[in-house]
């Protein structure tokens, strides 16, 4: 697989499920992030306190739900539990949504904090295919602050190291740490478009797309 693609719970359903669709036939598998599940038990976390393990579990858990439902909708795609069957499903012409629940439980060396959510799972698993990985949100990439306050300047391209640094983005906080660590770099784009995410996975007209680029070779 060449492109691992995170799709954010925050295109859930309607965008999440269109971008899907136009991925089918593409190198590529999808890792779904928690979306509104998530949030709620991170709320529940904040109100009653569970361990750390726990939520970082069953957030995988979320990831799993989207996965499935968006899987519900789409002729073409199939829930994958490995990356054997992922392939298999790819060989045959189909998208595989990847199910990380199982994986990370085997071997997950990822510290189990609310720092690291889907973004970093995603990142992960790209490392252990050696594809690339593209996170598709609801912005267009990365701002000098948040898009809807005055001011806010797109960033083309930022380095993983001044990310560290760089405070709340459209990213997790340790997705520029791992980046490093993995050296390998990362598309942050609006999956509300997914010709502009096609465009980056099939190297077509890159240079008019907008997307932000973290380099962390």
């Amino acid at each position: 697989m060449k492109w691992v693609i995170k799709v954010g719970g925050s295109l859930f359903p309607e965008y999440a499920i269109n971008l899907c669709k136009n991925l089918v036939g593409k190198d590529v598998i999808i890792i779904c992030g928690g979306g509104a599940l998530a949030n709620l038990l991170r709320d529940y976390d904040i109100n009653i306190g569970f361990s750390n393990t726990v939520t970082h579990r069953s957030a995988i858990l979320c990831m799993d739900i989207l996965g499935m439902l968006i899987a519900d909708k789409l002729d073409d795609a199939e829930v994958v539990y490995s990356f054997k069957i992922a392939q298999k499903v790819l060989d045959e012409g189909k998208l595989p949504i990847l199910m990380p629940s199982k994986l990370m439980g085997h071997q997950n060396s990822l510290e189990h904090s609310w720092s690291v959510t889907s973004d970093s799972i995603s990142l992960y698993i790209a490392h252990q295919l050696k594809a690339k990985l593209l996170i598709a949100t609801d912005v267009d990439g990365i701002y000098t602050r948040q898009p809807s306050q005055d001011g806010a300047e797109f960033i083309k391209y930022i380095d993983a190291k001044k990310l560290l640094d760089f405070g709340e983005t459209s990213v997790d906080e340790v997705l520029g740490e791992l980046l490093i660590r993995f050296k390998l770099n990362c598309y942050v784009i609006n999956g509300k478009h997914p010709e502009r995410v096609i465009s980056i996975i099939d190297a077509n007209n890159v240079d008019k797309t907008k997307y932000t680029l973290i380099g962390g070779t």
